[in-house]
């Protein structure tokens, strides 16, 4: 038996028999600090949710926490892509100020500077045990890793007592986990070799070896095949600590259950990174074919499975009336992201956008503005909010929560917009897709004339990029289909200064975007 489905049958089964305790009030001591929950998905679309408006996809346990708490419309991540938003969320720093906060090869050093703020730090530094599960995606090592030692610096040199994660994302290599440092299941006598840039002698490749692959790809993804799913990257060894795609997230749920269960007595945070909806899509078998929209839909529909099985341990711990939970997705959605999995063809009438342009890699409205969920048994009073928030703010709200200074970052105290004791939320925001800055401010949105395609064919996605400035009222016009940047140059103008003012100057210096 692999390690990983041992270690499920020892997670999951106590957490089924659990579910049948009744309800057990977390020690008094927690409840003199909230503990903190993000839960964040990877590529969840504004419009994927039918808290948010979809009528092809029901998702019942994340549309509970968006009923009893503050559900907001004019929440962003920073980025219209994963690292970037990660980056931005756990540092409470624009990522465009890090030029290697971009989209990571497995293999990337930590871009998070061990001497840097970071939210799980300020957290550790006050009294709090804290844990990410799930994706990382945001470097590890110091460059020349060896998988095969202790991996250092990671996860725990930057604020996190407890990490298990994956290195990168479901699609590249090395496809194992990552314990406090260490790959699970690593066999010293067939040790892990990775390159992003050429293959190993007689390992199977996607672009090579087609008739091996049970999920066939699209663009990119035509590395190294590891359980019929041709990957970004190569790699070699590790056989025994390879992972198991269908069962990865309730690998990962168990490990978030665990984590609350083992550490309730005092505050923690939890960073609960789920994969889903990225791609390769694996949905575990019981929900294949449930959503009848493919791969996509049904992830998404396990995914709320997931969450909603999370939230009942936090039930049965008796955690709700003192936590704080956050639930949100690093950037917006995206259908053939390199695979051939239907996603497209099987779509049906849902629009992952929802009401919104664009999506993944694009500076329109799709690519950043994403779902934004607050929730915290009778603290927060269930309401909708368009407050303009960003998932950077979360340092400096959290800090405000537990009662300390926040360190000096570009994070902003949004704690009562959070709570939904007012509706006002930033004055403005600089958003990102792949180099690429634009500037939310009050109801508009201001992009700036780049030399780039308008669209990406691969993935058939409106970028943003104009040779234009291009001004919208987001108020009267969400689906950005009016520039306004000719009709109402004084609006323009002020936009434009409030956009140099914070970004500089050489927003002009782009890099270009490859999907792979």
């Amino acid at each position: 038996m692999k390690i990983k489905n041992l270690i499920w049958s020892i997670l999951v089964i106590p957490s089924l028999i659990s579910s049948c305790q009744p309800a057990k009030k977390a020690v008094e001591e927690s409840d003199t600090k909230p503990n903190v929950v993000v839960i964040y998905l990877d590529d969840l679309g504004y419009g994927d949710l039918s808290s948010y408006g979809a009528t092809e996809l029901q998702t019942p346990n994340i549309d509970a926490l968006a009923e009893g708490g503050n559900r907001f419309t004019n929440a962003y991540a920073s980025s219209a892509t994963c690292t970037p938003s990660r980056y931005a969320l756990l540092t409470g720093s624009y990522p465009w100020r890090n030029k290697e906060a971009k989209i990571l090869r497995g293999s990337a050093p930590l871009i998070i500077g061990t001497d840097q703020p970071t939210l799980p730090k300020m957290m550790q530094a006050n009294g709090y045990y804290t844990g990410v599960v799930g994706k990382w995606h945001l470097g590890l090592g110091a460059g020349d890793l060896d998988w095969n030692k202790h991996i250092t610096p990671g996860p725990n040199e930057v604020g996190f007592d407890y990490s298990y994660v994956m290195a990168a994302t479901q699609d590249r290599v090395p496809t194992v986990f990552i314990d406090n440092g260490d790959v699970v299941g690593l066999d010293p006598n067939d040790p892990i070799e990775v390159n992003y840039n050429e293959n190993f002698e007689g390992q199977p490749t996607g672009l090579e070896n087609p008739e091996l692959c049970r999920l066939k790809w699209h663009h990119g993804h035509n590395g190294t095949i590891v359980n019929g799913i041709p990957r970004i990257g190569f790699m070699k060894g590790g056989e025994n600590a390879k992972w198991e795609d269908e069962t990865m997230s309730g690998h990962f749920l168990a490990l978030a259950q665990k984590f609350v269960r083992d550490h309730k007595e005092k505050p923690f945070f939890l960073y609960y990174a789920l994969q889903q909806p990225h791609v390769p899509r694996t949905p575990n078998p019981a929900f294949v074919g449930k959503s009848g929209m493919g791969a996509r839909g049904d992830v998404i529909l396990e995914a709320d499975w997931t969450i909603g099985e999370f939230m009942k341990t936090m039930k049965e711990e008796g955690l709700l009336e003192n936590t704080l939970i956050v639930f949100s997705s690093d950037n917006g959605p995206v259908l053939n992201d390199g695979y051939n999995d239907e996603a497209v063809e099987k779509l049906g009438n849902h629009n992952p956008s929802g009401p919104l342009r664009g999506g993944k890699y694009s500076l329109f409205e799709a690519g950043t503005r994403i779902p934004f969920i607050t929730y915290w048994k009778g603290k927060i009073q269930p309401q909708e909010s368009d407050a303009l928030l960003c998932q950077m703010d979360l340092m400096a709200s959290i800090a405000q929560l537990i009662g300390i200074e926040a360190p000096k970052t570009d994070s902003q105290n949004q704690l009562s917009a959070l709570l939904g004791e007012s509706k006002i939320g930033r004055e403005n925001l600089i958003i990102e897709a792949t180099s690429r800055t634009a500037i939310r401010q009050g109801d508009w949105l201001m992009i700036p004339p780049y030399k780039a395609k308008a669209v990406n064919e691969l993935v058939n996605i409106e970028l943003g990029n104009a040779p234009e400035f291009q001004l919208y009222n987001l108020k009267e016009d969400e689906g950005e289909q009016t520039n306004l940047a000719t009709s109402n140059p004084e609006k323009l103008k002020e936009m434009l200064e409030s956009f140099e003012t914070l970004r500089g100057k050489d927003y002009s210096k782009i890099e270009k975007i490859e999907l792979k």
